[in-house]
């Protein structure tokens, strides 16, 4: 019998690592968000599905679009318009595990690719994942009672390592793109809430 790979464990991780592989036997430039990156900065969860952003830029999509949709099966039969329109690709790993891809072209997505780093899962396998400081960024901007959770559990285990500053000078033109200012409240209170339960020395 043929032996597993040994992160085969985690059908979320293959999917990841078959994903990237594509992507990175052209050149592209990505880095995983969602629950891939909460795996390694956060409280690890179950998770469902694998999140990534792939760097576009603007007028490029439907080259990219049509690799991916070509290699994996698309998870609606509209997918490409889908993606035009909503800036993210619905697709399906080999495994059967979704996989969404967002169209990235923001300066925000362009600096979170370019700090990405490699997050190991095997021997001699590795997937990029977004930093901290850029999944509190993306967690954040999304705004949902799991994100913020995720938020929160974030803070807690990065006590003490986090540039906040860069949180903030990232989020800051998200906030405003948004109309969203309640969202700096709610950081502010979580961040205030971690630091209060700060252990003694």
């Amino acid at each position: 019998m043929e032996s597993k790979k040994p992160f085969d464990i985690n059908p979320i991780y293959d999917a990841a690592w078959d994903v990237q592989s594509f992507c990175l036997s052209r050149g592209w430039k990505l880095c995983f968000i969602g629950g891939v990156a909460i795996q390694r900065w956060g409280e690890p969860r179950i998770t469902q599905d694998a999140d990534l952003t792939l760097l576009t830029g603007f007028g490029e999509e439907d080259s990219f679009i049509g690799q991916l949709i070509e290699r994996f099966e698309p998870r609606r039969s509209d997918a490409a318009a889908f993606a035009r329109f909503n800036r993210v690709l619905l697709l399906q790993a080999d495994n059967g595990i979704p996989v969404d891809i967002a169209l990235g072209a923001l300066e925000f997505e362009q600096n979170a690719i370019a700090r990405s780093s490699r997050f190991q899962i095997g021997k001699r396998r590795y997937l990029i994942t977004c930093s901290a400081e850029d999944l509190i960024v993306h967690k954040a901007f999304a705004g949902r009672p799991g994100d913020w959770q995720d938020v929160e559990r974030i803070l807690m285990r990065q006590r003490g390592k986090l540039n906040l500053a860069l949180v903030w000078r990232e989020l800051q033109p998200l906030i405003e793109l948004k109309e969203a200012p309640e969202i700096e409240g709610q950081l502010k209170q979580l961040i205030a809430k971690v630091d209060r339960h700060k252990p003694a020395p």
